[in-house]
């Protein structure tokens, strides 16, 4: 049995606090190059996720954008970013007006409640972007040790 002292108990709050200020800034760091200078139109862009996940280790998310998706006016890119998670960057999808659809699915793992983030890219060089808050459970990407 593994006895941990009053002085090691008391560490882990000010650890998990360096790690959330840390993921806060690889956020920014990751939104900003994204979007270049770029400011971020809202709507045209559809994140659909639960709001309440039971388990951070598999959630359910889908990303539709409004394009024609021609050649010359398409989307190029889905970013998905999760605030909180030690790697924010979560997932970029690279698109092409071939795939005739401008929608990506996929499962996520977050490690606790926390705001989730879709970064649109288009041909002409324009930006959608939207969020959705989701609330989890029993956290995944914890690291223990």
């Amino acid at each position: 049995m593994t006895v941990l002292s009053r002085r090691a108990v008391l560490a882990v709050p000010l650890a998990v606090a360096g790690a959330s200020g840390a993921a806060a800034e690889d956020f920014a760091a990751a939104t900003r190059a994204i979007l270049a200078g770029r400011a971020p139109a809202e709507g045209g862009i559809f994140l659909e996720i639960p709001p309440l996940s039971e388990n951070g280790n598999s959630v359910d998310l889908s990303v539709r954008v409004d394009s024609p998706m021609t050649a010359e006016d398409h989307i190029t890119a889905i970013h998905i970013l999760a605030e909180k998670n030690p790697f924010p960057l979560v997932a970029t999808f690279s698109l092409t007006p071939r795939a005739g659809r401008a929608e990506v699915a996929t499962r996520i793992r977050l490690a606790t409640s926390q705001t989730i983030v879709a970064i649109a890219e288009t041909s002409r060089g324009a930006v959608h972007r939207a969020t959705r808050e989701v609330i989890v459970v029993l956290g995944a990407c914890v690291e223990t040790g």
